[in-house]
């Protein structure tokens, strides 16, 4: 996709910038990424060893557990949080974590609702970022 403008519906309001790592499954962040370096080491993952720190992470939706949000708040906590999550399908538990972490730290990855078409449309690696009004601006 060449630069673009996407509009989604704001879960968690925020602003974040990085780029995009995008995920085709569903990933629990319970058992699924490490807070302490922002690494997927879920094994079965496809996705295995890369990391979510600081990119705009475009994934369906989360799986599994409730306790994925309290694994986002601590990512968050200790500064290895995605910039941006960008799903396709909403998700509570994500987005839970997300807003606990804004009332606790004062910060937390923005987190959007994206179209189905509109998700499908943001490709690995590209830049993008993410403001308060949920729209997802995208280069390259």
């Amino acid at each position: 996709m060449n630069d673009g403008e996407l509009r989604g519906g704001v879960l968690v309001a925020g602003s974040g910038a990085g780029p995009v790592l995008r995920l085709e499954e569903p990933l629990s962040f319970w058992g699924g990424v490490d807070p302490a370096t922002g690494r997927i080491i879920d094994r079965r993952h496809p996705r295995c060893g890369a990391s979510v720190s600081g990119r705009v992470l475009v994934l369906p939706y989360g799986r599994g557990s409730s306790s994925s949000s309290s694994v986002l708040l601590e990512a968050v906590r200790v500064g290895t949080a995605p910039a941006a999550i960008v799903l396709r399908e909403l998700d509570g538990i994500l987005a839970l974590g997300a807003a606990v972490a804004r009332e606790l730290y004062e910060r937390s990855p923005a987190v959007v609702l994206l179209a189905p078409a509109d998700w499908s449309a943001v490709r690995e690696g590209a830049e993008a970022s993410v403001d308060v009004s949920g729209c997802l601006r995208i280069a390259g």
